[in-house]
């Protein structure tokens, strides 16, 4: 994989709350459009997308709904410490992310209503925060996140928000431990423009995992599901000519999981794919994304759509007209 670039990203350039907080609408954040043929940058409005989408063209949406995935737990010396679940192996085997806590294999940590957490391993070498583990709870796991949990917050964001602001219009299918953000500026008026200006929407699913806030690791494992009405969407798409635009990086990662031989194909399950430069994409044409932190992974993704030197013009014109990063964030049209 290759190096993503290096920046420095100053405070003032942090969402440190909801647009809705700011001021604004859902549909009132900026965006930032990056012409790949043309190599120039266009400052817009995001309630205004419909205005650079083709009749014809398909979005490509994650369905996938935000968990409260963040809880206390209390380790033998009594010392609490933040528990981050993130992907459901099965009804009792997770893994899981203690923040800021070293723990080994076999230690056991409380939950609320006496439940627990037994750290079992790390998933691997190179994921060394993430460890598989075992939730004995009271209750299942869905009712005990929703009575105990919250939603992650990373030290940018300054107050607690509610499940909802984590929330797309999408949302259909809860298992995401950090909202597929790309989707959240959507309103139900962008919609009705976007379907006005001829451009159909489809529907993929993937759960995302923590991220890795510090370590801008390689993505994990994350769980898919491609459809088959939505792989017969984005054929019938690029078969007439119109492009397939992915609302989000996990949007990439599913359909280019679910790519066989330059076509999309109905798939589901776990995806370990990493999208690079050099692997490009076979049936993704253009991309919706956030704003990401300097050497994050992302940035090796947005290389397959902008290059490097495109994308590393539209970060430096993104940071000197005061865009907004992270999840509550302005947004990146790269078409």
């Amino acid at each position: 994989m290759s190096v993503a670039f290096s920046f420095a990203l100053p405070a003032a350039n942090e969402a440190a709350t909801t647009p809705e907080r700011r001021g604004l609408e859902r549909d009132g954040v900026r965006m930032l459009v990056t012409d790949r043929d043309g190599g120039a940058q266009h400052d817009a409005a995001f309630r205004n997308l419909a205005t650079f989408l083709r009749r014809g063209d398909l979005l490509v949406v994650n369905d996938s709904a935000t968990i409260p995935a963040a809880l206390v737990g209390r380790g033998g010396d009594g010392a609490s410490f933040a528990l981050h679940v993130s992907s459901r192996i099965s009804a009792e085997l997770w893994v899981a992310e203690p923040r800021e806590r070293a723990v080994a294999a076999g230690e056991r940590a409380g939950l609320e209503e006496n439940g627990g957490v037994t750290f079992l391993a790390p998933v691997d070498a190179e994921h060394p925060r993430l460890w598989y583990v075992l939730l004995d709870l009271p209750r299942s796991v869905d009712a005990f996140l929703a009575r105990h949990g919250a939603p992650i917050r990373y030290r940018y964001v300054t107050e607690e928000l509610p499940l909802a602001a984590y929330q797309t219009v999408f949302a259909r299918v809860p298992g995401s431990a950090e909202m597929p953000s790309a989707g959240r500026p959507f309103s139900a008026r962008v919609l009705d423009d976007v379907r006005a200006a001829g451009v159909d929407l489809a529907a993929i699913t993937l759960h995302t995992g923590v991220s890795s806030a510090e370590r801008h690791e390689r993505p994990y494992r994350e769980w898919f599901d491609v459809a088959a009405p939505t792989a017969a969407a984005v054929n019938a798409t690029r078969s007439r000519g119109g492009r397939v635009i992915a609302v989000g990086t996990t949007v990439v990662r599913a359909l280019e999981s679910a790519a066989a031989g330059g076509e999309a194909v109905a798939a589901n399950g776990w995806t370990d794919l990493i999208v690079t430069r050099e692997r490009g994409t076979s049936v993704v044409d253009a991309l919706l994304t956030g704003f990401h932190e300097p050497q994050a992974s992302h940035l090796d993704l947005l290389r397959a759509f902008a290059g490097g030197t495109l994308l590393e013009s539209a970060y430096a014109h993104a940071l000197a007209e005061g865009y907004l990063w992270h999840e509550l964030g302005d947004v990146h049209l790269l078409l």
